[in-house]
Formats: C-alpha cells, structure tokens, sequence
C-alpha cells in the first residue's frame, strides 16, 4: 500500500511540471546567445555550425544565411560555418548526411592542422601508406572531438511548406519577440533555434561534442539545464500522450539504469509504435504517456570520438549509398546502432553491420525533459497556429514595414505585416502573414493566408478597368526567380493542401479535390501530369504554373484558384499555351542567388525608407545605426544613401532645437559618418556627444549652471574676492562628513544621464556601514593661510594657491580631481568670496578601489555637503545629489543619482527620478520591521571579489547604445527600473525570496546591458554560491568590486560563508560584516 501511495505521489509529481512559458524560455536563450557572441570567453559557444543542405544550390544559399547570421551577431565570428549537400544532389538519409557533414568539417580543419586525410588509403595494400595515413587521421579526430559541434539538418524539399521551399523551412519568418528589437531583423526560425541551441553549449561545458538539432522543429526548453552522461550518446525526450505516440518515434527508457533524475539507458526505439506495441515494449510511463524522440541528440566523449572515426571513413559507404539508391536515417539507423535491442534489426539495413562494428560499443541514454514545448513547423497551417495561438502573445505584427493609414487600407490587427510594404486601398485579412512583400493597392489578402516574396506593382498597364487581384482565404501565395529566366513565377496553393497525396488519396489544390479541380477549371490531367510518368499525380509534380508576363500570371492564378465565373474559356488556351512548371521542378531550378539579391534589396530599400522617414520627420527615435547596418546591405546604392541622409542632419538639429537633444543629434551624426566610411571624422564628433551629455546634465541640475564652471577666474575676479570680507563666512569653521556605502538591489542605469533626464528612473538600494564604521568622509575647514590644501588617505597631498589654476577638464590621472571638480560646482571658486582665508579638506574612503559600492559619488556627496555647509549654502540632500550628478560630468567618469542618494539617505529607499528642469528627485525611505532588518542580516552575504572594476569603462559602452536608442537597451533599462517598484513591495511585504529572484533578474539584465560586467572569477563565485542562494549579483555597474549574495535562509548564509572562504576554491574574497545604516 504505501509503495502505491508513492507511485501515486510519483504520477502527480509527473503531471504538475508545467511547461515552461514561451516567452521567458525564448528570453533567457536569446540572452545566451548574445552573451555568447559578445563575450565567448565568459560564455562559450559553439566552435562549428554545420548545415545539411539537400542540393550545392540550396547549400549556396545556406551559406549566404549563415554569413548574414554572423554579421547581425547571431553567430559569433569565431564560430565555423558550413553547409553540406547531400553529394550530386541525391538524397542519402539524414543519417548519412551527419556523417557527411562531419566528414566534410573535418576536411575542413584539415587546412588548420595542415593534414590530409584519404579514406581509400585504408584499403590500400601500401602498409606504410595505410600507417602514414592512420596516424595522420588520428591527429585530426583528436582534433574535432575537443571542439563542440552543432549540427541542423535542413535539407529536403519542404513539400507539406511549399512557400518556404526557396528560403529553406528553417530560414522561415518566425516573428518572436520581435517587438523587443524593432529596428532589428525580422526573427527567423533559425535565429530562435541558435537561442535554444546556445543554451545547449552549456550543458556540455569543456568536453567537446555533437548536439544535432532538425531544421523544423523550435523546441523551446531551457536547454542549458541538460545532464549528459560521458562517453555516451544522449537523446532529448519528452513525455506525450498516447495518440501523438502513435505518430512520432518513441524512446523506451530503462526504469533500472536511473543514475540522476531524468536520465535513464535508452532500452528500445519504436516507429510510429500502436498501443499494443507501446505496451509490449514497456513504453508507457506511470502516467499514462510515453516518451517522445524529439530529434535532438548529443554525443559526448568516446561515443564521440567514434563517431568522428566513423565519419572520416564515410565517403566509400555513401558511395554506396548512391549507387544503390539507398538512404538510411539518423533517427532510425544511426541512433540504433547504440542501443543493443536494434542490432539485430540494424544489422539487416543498409550499412547496418558497419554501424554496429564500430558504434556499437557505446550507449545511449534518455534525457527527459518534462517542461519541453515541441514547436513543429511541419505543415503551413501549423506555421500560422504557431503565430496566432500558442505563440501570439510574443509575435511582433508589425515590423520593418510599409503600412498606410488605417483610413486608407483595411489591415486585421490579427495580421502580421514584417518587412513588406502595403500601399493604400490593399486589404489584409484575419491572421494572415505577409512577409518580404509589396503589395499594391485594389489587392484584397484574405484572412489565414501566407504570401511571401510577392511584388506585385503599383500599376497595370490596363486601360480598360483598373487592376484587382484576390488572394482567397486560406491560400499562400509566392514568388520564385528561376535560373536563366527573367521573369519571377508567381506561386499558389490551398493553405492545408498536402502536395504528397495522390489524385486517388484525397488529393487537393486550392483546398478542393483534384476532380472537382478539374471539372471546374475544364482541364484534363493529361494537362497536368505526364501519362507515361511512373509516379503519383499529386500536386508536387503538377505542371500548374505558367511562366509568363507579371499580370498575365496574376490573370492566371486568379482563374486557377476558381475565382473567374466568365472569360474562362479565352484563359484555357493561354495556359495551355504557356510554359508550365510544377513544384518538383520549381524546386530543382530556383534562382538563389537572385533571391538573396532580391531580399536584401527588398530589406534594405524598406530600412532607408524607415530611416529617411525618422530624419525628415521625427525626433529621432529609431536606431539608425541598425538601420544603416541593413541599408549598406543593397547592392548598389546603400553609402549613397546614408550620405544623403548624412547631409540633413544640419538641419534637423536646426528645426528641433527646443526638443531634440544635442547628445543624440550628434550621436545619430556620429553613426551616420561611421556608415559613411568616416571613422576618423565620427570619432572626433564623440567628444562633441560626451560634452553635450555634460551640458544637459548640468542644465537639468540648477538654471544657468553649466556657463562659468569650466571657465578660468581671472585676475580681477580673484582681487575681487580678495578685498571681501572673509572673516564673515570662513572664520574658524569646521564641518566633519561622515557617510555610508550603498548596495543597490535593483534599479541602476536608470538613474544614469542621459536616461534620467528623459526617461522616469527608480532604484531600490540600502546604505549600510562595513566592520562596525562609516567608511567614507571628508573634514573640511578653514585656514588663515590662503590657498587650499587637499589631502586623502593614501597619503597624497596638493596644494593649490593659485585658485584661478582649478579649471576643468581634469586629466584622468589628477588625484584630486574630485575635490577639484567639488569646489567648481558648488561655486566656491567662483561665486564664494574665499579672500584672504583658505581650506583644508581631507578625505578617506576605507573601502577596496573599484568596490561598485558607490565610493566615488559617495565621496564626492560628502566634499560637497561638507563645502556648501562650511559656505552655508544648500546642503539638502537632495541639492547635493544633484550637484553630484554634474561634479560627475566634468570628472568625465559620468554615472547617475543612485550612488549619492545611497550614501546621503539612511536606510532601504525607493528612490525615483523625474526628467524635466531642474531634474526632480523623490526618496521614499522603507519603514522595515525589526524582523526584515534582522532576516536580511542573517542571509545577505556582502563579498569583495577582489577583482577592481572602473564604472566609467562600462558606463561609457551603455550610454553609447542608449543615445543610439539600441531597443534591447532600452527595455531592459526599463524593465530594471519597474523592478525596483516591485521590489520594494517585496521588501514591503517581508517576502526575501521574491527580492532574490528580482536580483537574478537583475543581474542578468547587467549583462544584457554589458557581457563585460561579469568575469570568470565572479561566475565561479556565482556558480558556487548558486544552490545556497535565491538571488545574487554584483553591486552598481559591475564589473568586478563587490557582490550580494542572498542566501535562502540563515543556514545556507553561514554554510556558503564558510564555502567561499575556503582556500580549497582559490576564489580570495573577502566577507563583510554589515549592517544596515540607521541615522541616529
């Protein structure tokens, strides 16, 4: 009874993991993949990205959408990439096609080894040839299997997506997330497979393998949570209902041979298997479901290695192969020979005893992943189910595109509209995708309809009646440029028609039966298939499409598609008359290189057209150095144009004088240059941004502040203020400034200028104290002796008497350049009367340099606290926070208000920041309870990392993208300030827990904003401290200095104490003792 009950537990524990949502898992991959691109060596990624390609055509264009995934960093440039055909263009199996495309990466490295293998040398009766030639290969498997390897299969001719034929199903639009980027290009379905697969790089760490992904599938999980076993091959399974079952492959994993949770020995492979066989086998899991193949598969260690073995010997088995006519497959054949129930099967298939020989010595295991969505792109109806169910809430509908006033076009809201243009009067239907298209005006798309690649012109040369064309609901529509044709033929099919069936199995076009096809259209088969042809009349090899002018195609399609009720009998002969293709041979003579032309074209022309319209009208609110990235992409035109647009950028500035700011006038000039070929001119216009960023900070601090502080005080002035009466404002005056540090929990960047003088900012951040002490002051007071002398704590001294000598800017390495820069901005030197008295300030900051506990602000809040009480002047705290921000400009490290209003204001604070003139400040302290101080204090953990970080180095990267109005940017920083307010509940509400996962939220957003504000030290540290933890990070910009560790209870905080302490790790850091910081 009791095993019962834990069988019941077992099966309800099996039903409650939910998938996982879409959206995050889709974010978190494509946080991966960017982190990997940018910053590999913090983030590995993949060293090879091998395609199968059906054809040296198909492969040729493959290639071109690898070359293109590079340059928009999708793939790093490091990486390898390939596409391999199929040999002669005859199908081998996807089994074959693996060991193929493996054989043909090696040939590849053979360059870098400067090897050369032959495999007919190991037939050779020349034994010194053979031995030459074995250690030779030896040297290259010891080679590729260090490197890890993803391979996509992707050849084939997408018969059940004809429209997606000519680009290749995997390169379909699959427009995800596209909102979060709208400048960007339109997501494909390979871009969001390399998301996932980067995920998947991780989970192999530093052992080199194969993980084979299909070129039709999204499966959305998050990969990087994988257990492979060692030397051993690996399949991805998920469970399933029975009825799905019986349609896929189905893995039967051993209920004996579980090492860790998930994983267990592949026992048997079943196809497409009935109940019975399901139970026979075993198959069915405790809850009723079983084990679907997914398709993906990794190969790890030996099992690698032998793989890689197998591969360099192929070219006689695929040999083979083609004189026999035979395929064999990667999910039947190959997969079998690892696991011992198929050997005796295998043995009988093609190759079959070659594969057990030398494969069959490893294993296979079962990895399930309970939370995987299986995303299938197999039929067109599924591609559109995808985009307006599951999926719809993180489809982008409308992206890079062309669209008219909702009063002139009738345009679904369900629709989606990406890179195509639609003139006015066009009409676009329900839940219809419209993709790399220009549609003209009196065209009518109906609703669930797919058209791609069509350009239908403006105007017919008609004089009778103008132009309409109907694209009914439910139909896809295409255009293909064939080789050695000028003309593009114009391609059309039901949205569920199966070109396979047969004209005897429920075969259809424009979704009606063949023979009612027929009889409408009056057309015989004989019209259609060949009589002496030995294969079946289905729609794949229909010879249906004219090849003609544009519009007397159009004319066609329309009659073909039933859609004329007269005139049909003067259309018969015309298309009878015609040269007519079908889609098997449409697919065989597909023009790629125009098509890719074409697209980029296409692409680029609806860029310049986006940018044109951003300059001449706006305020600059798109990414133009995105935009000019696409636009140098047309052929011929593309610097011409970004030099036009270049030369409007005087008077843009000259007509939004009062709304645009300078900074990012001179940024979108900056860009432009650079797209122009300037470098050197774009690098000497960004002192002008730095500068106008300094500007408007200054201006949103206080009116009229910026005019005089980098002015030099003249003689006369000084004299002036000699002659003053001193004694009233500095006679024997002192002030001591002591303050805290801050660590921030979430919030920071959007306290940042340029953003907080535009955009609303809010931190979430505690100032607390370290060992017992404030660690950060200044003493300020006044002297007889004239001048003023400046110390610190490391023993450095200036004295300066000559007052008109502080003039900004300061060089970067003048130690005093903080107090310099203080006495500016509070108007000390030029508005105070300092006569014939002088200063002394001294300063200290008891904290490592490069901490990211705010130091540098914090100091720089308590010299000018300090400076404006001993003048007394305004020393709120929320006037000195301001005047902070501009001490911060003229130093040139920049930064925003979060690190001052940490240090100035005690306690927890929701700080928020409202962008106007002057820059308006609201602190909201936190009122904690006794018990959420005492928690925090027993599970925070405040860690000096011991690596020094410079803000200004990362600061400078992230202003620099958000003047660009980088999108991502922009709503991460977004998303970082609306985390603070949720935070704050949290806090509110005592739930320690939720602040953590807010923290690893956050920290993951840093690296979105910069991958170089982590290192490797800091992800070991992290990685360490990661099942201790609910959330950590580093504090302020990043980049080495202090990290938060946030324990989930008071034990964990004192066992990882004790871990990161411990010499073993070599980590060297240092732990804390903290409180937080209460004003008495």
């Amino acid at each position: 009874m009791e095993l019962q009950g834990l069988d019941k537990k077992k099966m309800h524990s099996l039903r409650s993991k939910q998938k996982a949502d879409l959206g995050s898992v889709l974010r978190k991959s494509w946080y991966h993949l960017r982190l990997s691109v940018r910053h590999p060596s913090r983030v590995p990624t993949w060293d090879a990205i091998v395609l199968t390609a059906a054809s040296p055509e198909q492969a040729q264009l493959y290639n071109w959408q690898l070359s293109r995934a590079k340059r928009l960093g999708r793939i790093s440039p490091s990486t390898v990439t390939l596409a391999v055909p199929d040999p002669h263009g005859q199908r081998i199996g996807s089994g074959a096609a693996t060991l193929n495309a493996i054989y043909a990466l090696a040939r590849h490295y053979e360059e870098e080894l400067g090897l050369a293998i032959d495999p007919k040398v190991t037939n050779s009766n020349d034994c010194s040839s053979a031995s030459q030639q074995e250690t030779t290969t030896i040297r290259l498997v010891g080679h590729l299997t260090k490197k890890h390897i993803l391979l996509l299969h992707a050849g084939g001719d997408s018969k059940r997506v004809p429209w997606a034929n000519p680009m290749g199903k995997v390169f379909l639009p699959l427009p995800f997330l596209a909102a979060d980027d709208p400048d960007g290009p339109v997501p494909l379905l390979f871009d969001h497979i390399l998301a996932i697969a980067s995920c998947a790089r991780q989970a192999f760490n530093h052992e080199g393998g194969l993980f084979t992904m299909t070129g039709d599938v999204l499966p959305c999980f998050d990969a990087s949570t994988m257990v492979l076993p060692d030397d051993a091959s690996s399949i991805i399974t998920v469970p399933i209902t029975l009825d799905i079952a019986a349609n896929h492959g189905v893995i039967v994993a051993s209920k004996s041979h579980a090492d860790v949770e998930a994983v267990n020995l592949v026992d048997n492979l079943l196809q497409k298997p009935s109940v019975e066989e399901l139970v026979e086998n075993q198959a069915i899991l405790e809850d009723g479901r079983a084990l679907l193949d997914t398709g993906l598969i990794a190969v790890r260690g030996k099992a690698w290695e032998a793989l890689v073995m197998l591969a360099c010997s192929c070219p006689p088995m695929i040999s083979e192969l083609l004189t026999c006519k035979k395929e064999f497959s990667l999910y039947e054949d190959l997969v079998a020979a690892w696991v011992p129930a198929k050997h005796d099967w295998l043995q009988k298939r093609p190759l079959g005893e070659e594969l057990v020989s030398r494969l069959g010595k490893h294993c296979m295991f079962s990895y399930c992943a309970n939370e995987l969505s299986f995303l299938h792109f197999g039929t067109s109806g599924e591609v559109l189910d995808h985009l307006s169910g599951f999926g719809s809430a993180i489809v982008g509908r409308r992206h890079l595109c062309s669209i008219p006033a909702t009063t002139v076009a009738d345009i679904a809201a369900s629709a989606v509209v990406i890179s195509s243009k639609i003139a006015p009067g066009a009409s676009v239907g329900d839940d219809s995708l419209i993709y790399d298209s220009a549609i003209s005006g009196l065209v009518q798309i109906g609703s669930q309809c797919i058209v791609v690649g069509i350009n239908i012109p403006e105007e017919k040369d008609r004089i009778a009646e103008p132009f309409r064309f109907m694209l009914p609901d439910r139909h896809c529509l295409w255009e293909v440029p064939l080789v050695g044709s000028a003309e593009r033929v114009i391609v059309f099919c039901g949205l569920h028609d199966n070109p396979k069936n047969s004209l005897s199995k429920d075969g259809t076009f424009c979704g009606k039966p063949w023979k009612k096809v027929l009889q409408e259209l009056g057309i015989d088969e004989k019209d259609l298939w060949s009589s002496t042809a030995n294969q079946d009349k289905c729609l794949w090899n229909a010879k249906l499409f004219p090849v003609l002018s544009y519009f007397e195609m159009l004319d066609l399609a329309t009659w073909l598609m039933g859609l004329y009720d007269q005139r049909s009998e003067s259309l018969v002969p015309q298309w009878r008359g015609s040269r007519r293709v079908s889609l098997e041979e449409l697919h065989k003579s597909i023009d790629f290189s125009k098509m890719c032309v074409g697209s980029s074209n296409h692409q680029a022309d609806l860029a310049a057209g986006i940018a044109g319209a951003c300059i001449s009208y706006g305020l600059l609110s798109r990414n133009l150095s995105q935009l000019c990235g696409e636009i140098l992409q047309m052929e011929k035109s593309g610097v011409e144009l970004c030099k036009e647009f270049l030369g409007m950028c005087p008077r843009l500035q000259e007509q939004n004088t009062k709304m645009l700011p300078k900074s990012r006038a001179y940024q979108v000039e900056a860009d432009l240059l650079r797209a122009c070929g300037e470098e050197v001119a774009a690098t000497e216009l960004e002192d002008k941004v730095w500068a106008a960023v300094a500007d408007e900070t200054a201006s949103a601090v206080r009116y009229g502040f910026r005019e005089h502080l980098l002015e030099p005080l003249s003689s006369s002035a000084l004299d002036c203020n000699m002659n003053g009466s001193v004694e009233q404002i500095f006679h024997s005056k002192k002030v001591v400034v002591e303050l805290p540090v801050r660590v921030d929990f979430v919030g920071g960047w959007s306290d940042t200028p340029p953003w907080s003088l535009e955009r609303p900012g809010c931190v979430l951040n505690v100032a607390i104290s370290l060992e017992g002490s404030l660690p950060i002051g200044a003493i300020i007071e006044t002297t007889k002796e004239r001048g003023v002398l400046i110390s610190d704590d490391a023993g450095n001294s200036l004295r300066v008497d000559d007052l008109s000598s502080i003039v900004g800017p300061f060089p970067s390495d003048d130690l005093f350049r903080l107090v310099k820069s203080a006495l500016l901005v509070t108007g000390i030197i030029h508005d105070k009367i300092i006569g014939s008295a002088g200063l002394r300030i001294r300063t200290w900051a008891n904290v490592p340099r490069g901490s990211g506990l705010g130091t540098s602000s914090i100091l720089a809040a308590a010299v000018v606290k300090g400076l404006l009480q001993i003048s007394d002047g305004d020393a709120s705290n929320e006037n000195v926070a301001r005047i902070v921000l501009v001490l911060e400009q003229i130093m040139g490290t920049g930064g925003g208000w979060q690190d001052q209003v940490g240090g100035l204001y005690p306690g927890i604070k929701c700080t928020t920041s409202f962008p106007g003139v002057p820059l308006r400040l609201q602190v909201v302290p936190l009122l904690a309870s006794p018990q959420l101080i005492a928690e925090l204090h027993q599970r925070l953990l405040i860690v000096f990392t011991g690596q020094v970080r410079l803000a200004h180095q990362v600061l400078q990267k992230v202003v620099t993208r958000y003047l660009r109005r980088d999108n991502l940017l922009v709503s991460s920083i977004k998303r970082l300030a609306e985390m603070a307010k949720i935070g704050r509940e949290a806090l509110m509400n005592c739930d320690i827990d939720e602040l953590g996962g807010i923290m690893l939220e956050a920290w993951r957003l840093h690296q979105e904003l910069d991958p170089f504000c982590s290192n490797e030290l800091v992800d070991r540290l992290f990685t360490i401290a990661d099942p201790y933890c609910c959330g950590y990070k580093l504090v302020g910009a990043g980049g080495g200095g202090f990290a938060m560790l946030l324990a989930k209870d008071a034990e964990c905080a004192v066992q990882l104490r004790e871990l990161i302490q411990d010499p073993s790790w070599n980590l060297n850091v240092t732990v804390y003792n903290w409180e937080i910081y209460v004003e008495k």
